[in-house]
Formats: structure tokens, sequence, C-alpha cells
């Protein structure tokens, strides 16, 4: 009985870890305008997080801005907001507690942020870091704009 048992909780965690979640999602217009990557109003920086992680595809995880949540991140999704000059903290839900980076943003510059799932003890852990201009636009190539909330 206790190999059946733990067999069923290994097929658990890996559907958690591989299965597809899905967001709500933007227009194709909308994408193909914000994959231009054009330079932000001269009072702003443009802001992409996006995930492309292979790991965690049934998870979604929520990411926020300041504090503010802006929505929930899929498998190659990507959101964008454009910010005020200074420093703002960039926010993910992960396993046991938010996991925030500092971001000091200079007006118009587009700034990249990826989303990386990570295992965990429970559920995927979640991890945020910059990446340079032309890695992020790479990446966001193969993912679709986000609906934000």
């Amino acid at each position: 009985m206790y190999p059946l048992i733990r067999l069923l909780g290994a097929a658990v965690g890996f559907a958690i870890l591989t299965g597809c979640a899905s967001v709500p999602m933007e227009t194709p217009e909308a994408d193909a305008a914000l994959k231009t990557f054009a330079s932000p109003p001269a009072d702003h920086a443009g802001l992409y997080i996006y995930r492309d992680s292979f790991a965690g595809q049934g998870l979604k995880k929520t990411v926020t801005v300041d504090g503010k949540a802006i929505g929930e991140t899929a498998n190659r999704v990507y959101f964008h907001r454009l910010i005020t000059p200074g420093l703002h903290k960039i926010g993910t839900e992960s396993e046991f507690s938010d996991n925030v980076i500092d971001l000091v943003a200079t007006a118009g510059k587009n700034y990249y942020v990826r989303q990386s799932i990570k295992v965990g003890v429970f559920v995927g852990g979640a991890k945020l870091e910059v990446v340079p201009e032309d890695v992020g636009q790479a990446d966001l190539q193969k993912c679709t704009l986000a609906t934000s909330q």
C-alpha cells in the first residue's frame, strides 16, 4: 500500500511541475506593438517581466511592482509596465516568502526581468533576475503578453 501512495504522490508532484497553467492574454496587436521595444516616454522607463522556464509549467506565480500585483505568470508570458525613474521593488511569490529585487530605473530606458521557477519542498519557488537588453528581447520573442490586473 505504501509504495502505491508514494507513486501517486510522485505523479501528482510531476503533474504540478510540468502541467500547463493559463492566464488571461492581451490581443496579438498589443503583443506585437510591445515587441518593437520602442523607447518609453522621456519621463518613464519601460519594464518587461517575463517567464520562459520549462520547470513548473503548471504553476502560476503572482508578480508585483512596488507591492502592487500586476498579474500571474505562466510559462512563456510577459507583462509590460511604464514606471517612473528611481528605485522600484519587483517581487514574485515563492514557496515560503516573496522574492523581491531592487531595480533602479532611468527615464527613457527599457528593463527586462526574468522570472524562473525553481524546485521547492512543497511547490516550486520563484526567483527574479534583471537580464541584459539583448537577452530579454530575444527571450520575449517566444512569449506572449498577458493581461495585467
